[in-house]
């Protein structure tokens, strides 16, 4: 696939832009968005610049990223701190991401979206309160193994490294996750999948495939 490069700036920009002419898929009347990537590419990083960049067009949206719906410790550590197969299958509560992000958005839900559910510092809940997201505003959703859940997305954003990017990002202390983003390269090929693919492996010069 040819990519091309672009800076993060004007990234924000174009994708703000096509966000500007999309109608929801599913005939509702907010759009659902994913930036898909590892902690290491980001993918929160786009997410904020996409807001911002929509703010200024005059389209309202909320940023929300997964690490605000992790499961509690009890759940997610049951087989160690290190384990790459809890970190890829049981780590993140996709229930409620469906429940109190998802739902609200379908055709004829109220809006009404939970921003995050739980501290894992605290490991107990954030009890953060409702956010509106009217008619015509933007969800953007950020996190890892985002393509693998069969959410209703209207646009999907996957920001890739390459093996040896992705190590060389990731901090030692967090290299028994790789495992775990190499078996969702394998099952969910998400590059291939992904409406946008953004290469990241130079956090100075991205690129993209337009």
């Amino acid at each position: 696939m040819r990519l091309e490069a672009i800076t993060w700036d004007r990234l924000g920009d174009l994708l703000a832009e096509r966000l500007l002419d999309l109608e929801p898929a599913d005939g509702g009347d907010r759009l659902r968005v994913a930036f898909d990537g590892a902690p290491a590419a980001r993918p929160g990083e786009l997410a904020r610049r996409v807001g911002e960049a929509l703010r200024v067009r005059g389209r309202p949206s909320l940023v929300i990223g997964t690490e605000g719906f992790l499961r509690p410790a009890s759940l997610r550590l049951e087989y160690g701190h290190r384990d790459a197969e809890s970190y890829y299958s049981g780590w993140y509560d996709t229930g409620a991401l469906w429940r109190e992000v998802f739902d609200p958005l379908a055709p004829g839900g109220d809006g009404r979206v939970l921003p995050d559910l739980w501290d894992p510092v605290t490991d107990r809940a954030t009890r953060s309160p409702y956010v509106h997201l009217p008619p015509g505003g933007v969800l953007l959703l950020h996190g890892p193994f985002l393509l693998r859940h069969w959410f209703p997305l209207d646009l999907s954003v996957h920001l890739v490294l390459t093996p040896g990017a992705l190590r060389r990002r990731t901090p030692d202390s967090e290299h028994w996750t790789l495992p775990a983003f190499e078996r969702y390269e394998e099952e969910a090929d998400p590059s291939a999948t992904a409406d946008v693919l953004v290469r990241a492996d130079d956090p100075r010069h991205p690129a993209w495939n337009g």
